[in-house]
């Protein structure tokens, strides 16, 4: 499932992002290691695994899987990091919950001195179309909580935030039951291939900035 991903994220493979590596000015030669922060939101908690709420962790999970490293249990989260062509990526699952997240984000780019345009927020959209990609630079909360708590916390809008349609497939009043519903059969079976885009998108968004990555993924 996950030999497509592998060889994405190789730094030998001739495939469109690894050119895109090749023809950044700040590759693996680069003197300094930038460093991003990626969060992906979500519960802890068995009862919340394989939720349409918890896609971050699950975007997270997929991106450990296909690059071989581990999220590790660590302060307000757990936490995993890999490099690739002179940027280290440090990836963030609160332990908050969804709703006090801003506190694990806020620790972590303190810890490690990440600025704010360095940082990516992963979250599920019910606005968006199941499995629709969507990287924006800035912007509202979209009465998203975990979002909301960021935006209290950080005193700012102004942070990148990836948003994977979760679609809005309910009746009235079960809004809440959808979205710590569990995924459809229809759903888990296109979920891999929308997982690997996802990867995808992240390490676009390290190595060819955001204005490229937005061209390239948005509603894909």
């Amino acid at each position: 499932m996950w030999t497509w991903l592998k060889r994405l994220f190789s730094t030998s493979d001739p495939d469109p992002v690894a050119r895109v590596e090749s023809a950044d000015p700040e590759s693996s030669n680069s003197e300094t290691m930038k460093k991003f922060l990626i969060a992906g939101l979500g519960n802890i908690g068995a009862e919340y695994e394989n939720t349409r709420h918890n896609i971050g962790f699950e975007i997270l999970d997929a991106l450990a899987e296909a690059e071989a490293f581990t999220m590790e249990p660590d302060r307000l989260g757990a936490v995993g990091r890999f490099r690739v062509k002179g940027r280290q990526l440090i990836c963030l699952k609160p332990s908050t919950y969804m709703n006090r997240s801003g506190k694990a984000v806020k620790y972590w780019m303190d810890k490690e001195k990440i600025s704010l345009e360095n940082v990516l927020v992963i979250t599920d959209d019910l606005n968006l179309p199941f499995g629709t990609l969507r990287l924006k630079t800035k912007g509202s909360d979209g009465g998203h909580n975990g979002l909301k708590d960021i935006q209290q916390v950080l005193g700012t809008t102004q942070y990148a935030r990836f948003r994977f349609g979760i679609g809005d497939e309910f009746s009235k009043g079960r809004q809440v039951d959808y979205v710590l519903g569990k995924w459809e059969e229809g759903e888990q079976e296109k979920l891999g291939e929308r997982l690997e885009r996802s990867a995808a998108l992240i390490k676009s968004f390290v190595l060819a900035g955001p204005a490229r990555t937005m061209n390239t993924f948005n509603g894909t």
